[in-house]
């Protein structure tokens, strides 16, 4: 297993780009591409990289963004199958982070001023062929049974604190089904890995 991409700096910074200037015509605060009012206007932009030069960008690759407030999570949308481009992706689930994600109201603007960005990009989900094998802080998890289903992103049991057993219980909290029950013979448990950053 391992990454079937590698986003360089470039993507990195205007995946960022992207997803700030997606935050900040949803709340009203300062653009950070000037005149953008649109994914089209961004993609049109001086600033936007070239698809033939850059590839990566228009993959469907799953992408979650992450904004926190004060070192506290404050907002997490993100797809974990890409069905468009990840530039795209990232553009709709940095806005869904700031305004759609249920455990918050929406984000203002003057929280924004200090809120803090993280993109994740994932890759393919694949089962995962045997649980211990999983490593913390490395493979990102979903687990599926009885018809719910639950997806933590790699860093999350490392700002947890959690062993692969923790995470794993964890995973069946967030699914909302019993803990223990990703070894059930029912249980469908995948894993991939994820390129996270700062954005």
């Amino acid at each position: 297993m391992g990454l079937s991409f590698d986003l360089d700096a470039a993507e990195k910074a205007w995946l960022s780009r992207l997803a700030r200037q997606s935050i900040a015509l949803a709340v009203g605060a300062a653009p950070v591409l000037t005149g953008v009012t649109s994914l089209t206007e961004a993609m049109a932009s001086p600033e936007a990289l070239n698809g033939e030069e850059h590839p990566v960008l228009r993959r469907p690759l799953g992408a979650f963004v992450t904004i926190t407030l004060g070192g506290n999570l404050r907002g997490c949308i993100g797809t974990i199958v890409g069905r468009e481009p990840l530039e795209e992706n990232v553009w709709r689930m940095a806005r869904a982070a700031a305004l759609e994600d249920p455990r918050f109201p929406p984000l203002s603007a003057r929280e924004w001023e200090r809120a803090n960005l993280e993109i994740s990009v994932l890759d393919e989900l694949t089962p995962c062929p045997d649980p211990a094998r999983v490593e913390v802080g490395r493979h990102g998890l979903a687990l599926q049974y009885g018809g719910r289903s639950g997806v933590f992103l790699p860093q999350v049991p490392v700002e947890q604190g959690w062993d692969r057993e923790a995470y794993l219980d964890h995973l069946c909290v967030k699914a909302g089904v019993p803990v223990g029950a990703w070894r059930l013979p029912l249980a469908r448990l995948f894993w991939y890995e994820a390129q996270v950053f700062p954005a």
